[in-house]
C-alpha cells in the first residue's frame, strides 16, 4: 500500500501572496504574510523581554540561588555547632581549669621577693656559690609579667643538676635560659661555672590589667587620629 502523496507547496502563489499588500488593511491580507507578522512580532517581543525583562531576572535567580547555598552552608555548620555544644562547653570549662591551675602557679607582686628567696636557696642547699644574682626589668606580657634574673653559680656538675631539679619542683613557675657551663679558671678542684638566665612570672593584678587596658586604647585612639 502507498504513502498517501504529501500536499505540494506552490511558492510562487506564495510570493505573489506578498505582493501589493496594503498596510492600511492587514485584516485582507493573504494568510502567509499575516502568518508571518505574527511570527515576526512574536519574536520580536520574546527578544525584547528577554533583553529588558529577562536577563535581570536571570541574574537576580542566581543570586538568590548562591546565596541559597551560602545560607544552607551556615545552617548546616551552626546546626553541628548545636549538637557539639555541650561537649564545646565542657572542653571550656575544663580549659578554664587547667588555665586556673597555671595561674596559681604564678605568683603575685607580694610574693615575687619570697620566690626569689626560694631560688638563692634552692642554689644554696646544693653548696653552690652565687657569684651573681642580678634581677633584670619585668617584661609585661598579656595578662603576666616576666622576671628575669642573671645568675652565674661555682659548684659541681652534679650539683647544678641537682639544682635545675628542684628549680622544677617548686610551687611556681621557675625556668633555667641560655645555660652556659665552662671550667672554672680560679679553680684547681674541677669545680664549674654556670652562667644562666632564671625566669619567673607573676600575673598582673586587676589595676595593672585596668592600666595597660587603658592604655592600649589610647593608644590606637592615637594611631586612628
Amino acid at each position: 500500500m502507498k504513502a498517501p502523496a504529501l500536499p505540494s507547496v506552490d511558492f510562487r502563489e506564495i510570493l505573489r501572496d506578498f505582493q501589493n499588500l496594503n498596510p492600511k488593511d492587514p485584516g485582507a491580507w493573504p494568510l502567509a504574510p499575516r502568518l508571518t507578522v505574527l511570527i515576526g512580532l512574536f519574536l520580536v517581543v520574546l527578544v525584547a523581554g528577554w533583553w529588558f525583562v529577562w536577563v535581570d531576572e536571570l541574574d537576580s535567580l542566581t543570586s538568590k540561588q548562591q546565596e541559597e547555598l551560602k545560607l544552607k552552608d551556615q545552617y548546616v555548620a551552626k546546626k553541628k555547632q548545636a549538637v557539639n555544644l555541650e561537649l564545646y562547653v565542657q572542653q571550656l570549662d575544663e580549659i578554664d581549669r587547667s588555665f586556673g591551675a597555671l595561674l596559681k602557679q604564678l605568683p603575685n607582686k607580694s610574693e615575687v621577693e619570697a620566690l626569689l628567696v626560694e631560688i638563692n636557696q634552692a642554689g644554696m642547699g646544693r653548696g653552690l656559690q652565687f657569684d651573681l644574682f642580678k634581677p633584670g626589668g619585668e617584661q609585661v606580657k598579656d595578662f603576666y609579667a616576666e622576671l628575669p634574673i642573671n645568675v652565674r653559680l661555682t659548684g659541681t656538675y652534679h650539683d647544678f643538676g641537682a639544682f635545675a631539679g628542684d628549680i622544677g619542683k617548686l610551687s611556681r613557675i621557675v625556668t633555667l635560659n641560655n645555660i652556659s657551663i665552662v671550667a672554672n679558671p680560679q679553680s684547681k678542684d674541677g669545680t664549674l661555672v654556670m652562667d644562666a638566665i632564671t625566669k619567673t612570672f607573676r600575673y598582673l593584678d586587676a589595676d595593672e590589667l585596668a592600666a595597660k587596658k587603658k592604655a592600649a586604647e589610647a593608644a590606637a585612639k592615637g594611631a586612628r587620629k
